[in-house]
C-alpha cells in the first residue's frame, strides 16, 4: 500500500524536474535513499548495496535501479510500472571485476541518454567515489553536475499529509521519552534503559505502530554528557548522574526528534544554571518562530539570550528535519545557525537543539516544530523541563 497518493508522487516530480531545468540537467541520478522514497514510495533496507532513481526529463515515471532480489520490494512499495523497475544480476553485487553502475551506463547507453547532461548525488551516504568513477569512465561523452539536495530543498515543505505523519512521529516520541525517564534509575545499566526506549519506539501507540528511526538513542551519562553523541554502554547509573535523552519517534520514515536532560537525584548548581540558560534560550527562540523569518535571524535570537550568561555554542542549533533513512534524519538543506538566509515558510519542519556542552557537563533540551501562518506549533507535548529523577536504589 502506498503511503501517499500517486498524485502526491507525481507533483513531488515535477516540482524536483523544475528544479532540474533550472539547473540545465536533462538526468539525475538518486541514490539517497530518502529522496528515493520521496519521489515513488520505495522502502527497504536494501541502501547497504548499490541502488538508484533515475529521474529523466522527458519521461513521466522514474526508472528505479537495484538488485535483482530487492525488484519485488519496488513492486510492493512504489508507485512505478513494472517496466520502470529494471534490476541488476547479483553478480554486480560487491564484484572486484564489475559494478553496478557499469549496469546503469549500459542501460542509459541503450536508452541513448549517453551524451546527456547527468546529475549525481556527490555528497549522499550511499553514493560512493567508486560510483562515480565507474560512471565517469562507462558515460565519457556525458556532461556531469553536482545534483546534491536537489531533492531535498523540493522536501522542505511538507504536505498536509507529511505533517499528519511527523505528528504520529511525535507521539511516538512522547511515549519513548516517558519510558526513558520512568526507566533511569540508579542501579540500572544504560543498555536497558535503551532496550525499553527502542522497545517503545517500535511499538509505537494503541493506534498505530511506529518504524526504526534513522539514530539510535543517544544516552551520554555522567561526564560524558561534555560528548553529544554518545549511545550508551553496560554501566548502571549513580546517584548524581546526568544523562541525555536523545530520540526521535519516526512513522512511515518520518521523524519527529526530541531531547532531554535528566538528573538522578539532586542536580549540581552547574547543571541548573545551563538548563536555566537553555531553557530561556529556546522559549524566547520559539516565540519568534514566524513566516519570512530568515534561519540566521532566528539562530541570533537565541545567540543574544545565552551570550547574556557568558555561554557561547559555536555548533549550530537546529535544522530542518523529516523523512530519512539511516545514518541521519536531518534533511541536510536548511540550518539555524549564521549565514543560512534561507526564508522560513509555513510547513517547514525543524529540530531545534540547542545544546550546550561544556568540559565536563551538557545539557540538550529540544523541540520539533512546525512553521506555521503566524507562528510555530510545537510537534511533541512533553514537559520542558531539567528533568530530576528521586533516587530509588534498585537491588
Amino acid at each position: 500500500m502506498l503511503t501517499f497518493p500517486i498524485s502526491e508522487f507525481q507533483e513531488r516530480l515535477t516540482k524536483t524536474k523544475q528544479r532540474m531545468a533550472k539547473a540545465e540537467v536533462d538526468l539525475l541520478l538518486i541514490t539517497d535513499p530518502a529522496n528515493m522514497n520521496y519521489l515513488t514510495g520505495y522502502d527497504a533496507w536494501s541502501f547497504y548495496v548499490h541502488q538508484m532513481l533515475i529521474v529523466i526529463m522527458n519521461e513521466e515515471q522514474p526508472i528505479w535501479v537495484g538488485r535483482s532480489q530487492d525488484a519485488n520490494a519496488a513492486l510492493h512499495t512504489t508507485w512505478l510500472e513494472e517496466d520502470h523497475i529494471i534490476p541488476y544480476a547479483d553478480h554486480y553485487v560487491q564484484s572486484d571485476i564489475r559494478h553496478p553502475m557499469d549496469f546503469v551506463c549500459d542501460l542509459l547507453k541503450e536508452k541513448h541518454y549517453d551524451k546527456q547532461t547527468v546529475a549525481v548525488e556527490m555528497d549522499a551516504y550511499y553514493f560512493t567515489a567508486k560510483s562515480y568513477m565507474q560512471l565517469t569512465k562507462g558515460l565519457p561523452d556525458a556532461t556531469f553536475k553536482d545534483g546534491t539536495n536537489m531533492v531535498n530543498w523540493v522536501r522542505i515543505i511538507k504536505s498536509e499529509r507529511e505533517i499528519a505523519y511527523l505528528k504520529q512521529a511525535a507521539r511516538i516520541s512522547e511515549k519513548a521519552m516517558q519510558v526513558a525517564f520512568d526507566t533511569i534509575n540508579e542501579g540500572v545499566r544504560e543498555c536497558d534503559v535503551v532496550a525499553e526506549i527502542s522497545h517503545a519506539q517500535i511499538t509505537g501507540t494503541e493506534d498505530f505502530g511506529g518504524d526504526y528511526p534513522s539514530i539510535v538513542p543517544l544516552l551520554p551519562t555522567g561526564e560524558k554528557t561534555s560528548a553529544s553523541h554518545l549511545t550508551w554502554t553496560e554501566d548502571r547509573f549513580k546517584d548524581g548522574d546526568p544523562v541525555i535523552i536523545e530520540l526521535a519517534g519516526c512513522y512511515r520514515r518520518y521523524h519527529s526528534p526530541l531531547a532531554r536532560t535528566a538528573v538522578i537525584g539532586r542536580p549540581s548548581e552547574q547543571m541548573q544554571y545551563v538548563s536555566q540558560v537553555v531553557l530561556e534560550g529556546i522559549n524566547t527562540t520559539l516565540d519568534a518562530v514566524k513566516p519570512g523569518i530568515t534561519c540566521e535571524e532566528l539562530e541570533s535570537v537565541w545567540r543574544r539570550v545565552i551570550e547574556r550568561s557568558g555561554i557561547k555554542k559555536e555548533s549550530r542549533m537546529g535544522y530542518s528535519v523529516g523523512l530519512n533513512y539511516p545514518p541521519d534524519w536531518g534533511e541536510h538543506t536548511a540550518s539555524l545557525r549564521p549565514d543560512d538566509r534561507t526564508v522560513l515558510e509555513p510547513n517547514m519542519t525543524f529540530h531545534l537543539i540547542p545544546g550546550i556542552w561544556m568540559d565536563t557537563m551538557g545539557v540538550e533540551i529540544s523541540e520539533s516544530f512546525r512553521v506555521t501562518d503566524e507562528g510555530c506549533e510545537i510537534l511533541a507535548e512533553f514537559p520542558r523541563d531539567l528533568m530530576i529523577k528521586p533516587n530509588i536504589r534498585l537491588a
